[in-house]
């Protein structure tokens, strides 16, 4: 009886490249990325060491520094974003601890906040100007009730500028917010309280390390939108004076000067500027907690 005949082996091939067909389908988003941000940022990057006047290739970023109508602008706008920035997180939190339980008013009122999302910084700036302005309704009120006597300014000064900051961004950081406490297991409170933790230290040693990285990329987001405040800036503050922000500036020197040069350098240190704090804020959250972002849900 005959014996089967095996099958010759083959001898191994080198490895062949396996291409994904679906991969593909990234081409269009990574086209829009290079299209209209990378390009743009690397146009302006290498504007920036072409100085419109000659010199050297950091010409542009030494006359920023050593003018004193420039370089102070970073003091401004940080003055600016930072306390709109932890106002707008601070009050999300208690904001979002009272509207992460199901009630019938929980969505007639996140309604509410969230709605100057879809007024835009200009709209938002008109009804300032008319709301808070020397003629507006809330001096008027502060007057014909009698609580506040001298001139109530809050328009075309420092304070109207963090005001429609803070008007713009909370809806931004309420929401990611109510986001972050939503997904903390509410059982983790639970077996604190049964083992005789009060709200207080249940909110210290729970929901905080757990929100921390949270409420970090809340904040870095609320900051990055408010450090790039312009038209509020413009329309309800002092653009030569208290409220001239980095944005003015470039503003300034593109379209009045026409030294886009300088305006790209500017911009570079804006950009700069906000990556430090971003980065200060991305290596603070380490110190709180550094596990995932959530408790979870089951």
């Amino acid at each position: 009886m005959n014996s089967p005949t095996l099958p010759t082996p083959v001898p191994p091939t080198a490895p062949t490249l396996q291409r994904d067909a679906k991969a593909w389908l990234v081409t269009p988003a990574l086209l829009f990325i290079v299209a209209l941000f990378i390009y743009p940022f690397a146009y302006g990057l290498a504007l920036s060491f072409r100085p419109m006047n000659g010199g050297s290739a950091w010409a542009n970023y030494l006359t920023f520094f050593t003018d004193t109508s420039m370089w102070p602008t970073i003091l401004v706008t940080l003055k600016l974003a930072v306390p709109a920035t932890l106002i707008n997180v601070g009050v999300s939190v208690p904001v979002a601890f009272a509207l992460r339980r199901y009630s019938r008013y929980q969505k007639f009122v996140t309604t509410l906040l969230v709605i100057p999302v879809t007024l835009g910084t200009v709209l938002i700036a008109d009804g300032m100007l008319t709301y808070f302005g020397p003629n507006g309704w809330f001096p008027q009120a502060l007057h014909g009730l009698h609580l506040y006597a001298s001139e109530v300014r809050l328009t075309h000064n420092f304070w109207g500028v963090l005001i429609s900051l803070i008007v713009s961004g909370f809806p931004f950081a309420f929401l990611l917010t109510l986001s972050y406490v939503t997904g903390i297991d509410p059982t983790l409170a639970s077996a604190a309280a049964t083992l005789g933790a009060s709200p207080w230290q249940q909110f210290l040693r729970i929901y905080l390390p757990l929100l921390v990285p949270g409420l970090t990329m809340a904040a870095c987001l609320s900051f990055v939108q408010a450090f790039s405040v312009f038209p509020s800036a413009v329309l309800l503050g002092a653009p030569a004076g208290p409220t001239r922000v980095m944005s003015i500036a470039a503003a300034e020197a593109a379209f009045e000067s026409y030294d886009y040069s300088l305006a790209s350098a500017i911009a570079m240190v804006m950009g700069f500027v906000q990556l430090l704090v971003v980065a200060a804020m991305l290596g603070a959250r380490r110190l709180f907690y550094s596990g995932p972002a959530t408790g979870g849900k089951g």
